[in-house]
């Protein structure tokens, strides 16, 4: 095993590596290009996440809160006042297509329902408006495809909100996997889950959700999955939970449980659901483990290994560092790497269909 102690653990990775090291190397004058200029972002749908990426954006260097789109006049007026929103640059869904003459925005971040995605994500593409788009991409590998296809039709940059790639807690872990530092990864445990009892949300609505934990929480275990193994999955079997609740989930899963298998002879197992709480991540290895608990939703994240070390990374607004590290990326007129983009996005749901099928037939659906 390759050496691994608290101290070259502490002083090998920091906050500002962390965030390096998940996107392309950006030159001094790349930097120079956009010094002391933000990116305007405009987010479509004001629910309680878009809540978090207001507060998030007000924390970011590189970027800032400068529209939004929403169908609730109340609202509109309400985010108005909080954030100095001007009136030009607020939309209704009638009036959107209209941003496409407003040069002060500059990306739309849709934080609309799933199944919302694909016409929010094509219409600000036809805009000519970079597109940043809440997980999981659509609700169909199909639907991911167009929504690629018309960003690169329209000339703009397709990115994904997975707040996780800058995280440095979760950038550890995939190094630990990556790197190999205890070996060859045999097994990955990741799951996440909270109690929800409210039949009126549209996280358990199909036509809305697309599906139920699998959709909202699901896809950050099947994303770090990937991004800790490095590796694309093959195959997978799967089952669905026992619904204890059945006025509230008439359309969707209440939990489901899936085993990834990957080309190495590596198996992901992992739960996501609306029942209990759970939020954890174990990888063993040849030569020993790792693990997060809290691990992929806010924290404060706790990590171990199996020698002893105890995780120690600063707390970040996830929201703020990743709005702040696409900007960079596009201020700069460079590409967005494959991680944080649309292709990733569509992975994600294609495996993510995979499980559904897989636990529709109780058969080992191929990848």
């Amino acid at each position: 095993m390759k050496n691994f102690s608290r101290r070259s653990f502490l002083e090998r990775v920091s906050l500002g590596t962390v965030a390096a090291a998940a996107l392309p190397s950006l030159s001094l004058a790349d930097v120079n290009t956009f010094q002391g200029r933000k990116l305007n972002i405009a987010l479509v749908g004001l629910g309680r996440y878009a809540g978090y990426l207001a507060e998030g954006l007000q924390t970011a260097q590189h970027c800032k809160l400068a529209g939004i789109v929403t169908g609730t006049p109340s609202k509109a007026e309400d985010w108005k006042k909080r954030y100095n929103i001007p009136d030009n640059n607020i939309y209704n869904y009638k009036n959107f297509d209209e941003v496409s003459r407003n040069k002060d925005i500059d990306v739309i971040y849709v934080v609309l329902p799933n199944a919302m995605h694909k016409e929010y994500a094509i219409r600000a593409a036809k805009a000519g408006k970079h597109v940043i788009v809440e997980k999981p991409m659509a609700i169909t590998e199909q639907d991911c495809r167009e929504m690629i296809d018309a960003c690169n039709r329209a000339g703009v940059q397709l990115a994904m909100g997975y707040r996780l790639h800058y995280e440095p807690y979760n950038m550890e872990i995939k190094r630990l996997g990556q790197e190999k530092v205890f070996g060859k990864l045999k097994l990955i445990e990741a799951s996440l889950g909270y109690r929800s009892a409210d039949p009126s949300e549209w996280r358990v609505k199909k036509a809305l959700a697309g599906g139920g934990p699998l959709m909202n929480l699901g896809v950050y275990c099947v994303q770090v999955a990937r991004y800790v193994s490095g590796e694309e999955p093959t195959s997978v079997t799967a089952q669905f939970g026992p619904i204890t609740n059945k006025l509230v989930f008439t359309e969707v899963e209440e939990s489901i449980t899936w085993q990834l298998q990957f080309p190495s002879g590596l198996v992901a197992t992992s739960s996501s659901t609306y029942n209990c709480r759970i939020d954890r991540f174990f990888a063993s290895a040849e030569e020993g483990f790792f693990e997060l608990s809290p691990a992929i939703s806010y924290g404060p994240f706790k990590g171990r290994t199996s020698n002893g070390d105890e995780m120690n990374f600063p707390e970040i607004n996830q929201q703020g560092v990743q709005c702040d590290e696409i900007a960079k990326v596009l201020l700069a007129n460079q590409k967005l790497p494959d991680h944080i983009s649309g292709k990733e996005g569509m992975q994600d749901v294609k495996i993510m269909q995979a499980i559904y099928k897989a636990a529709e037939t109780g058969k080992r659906i191929a990848i």
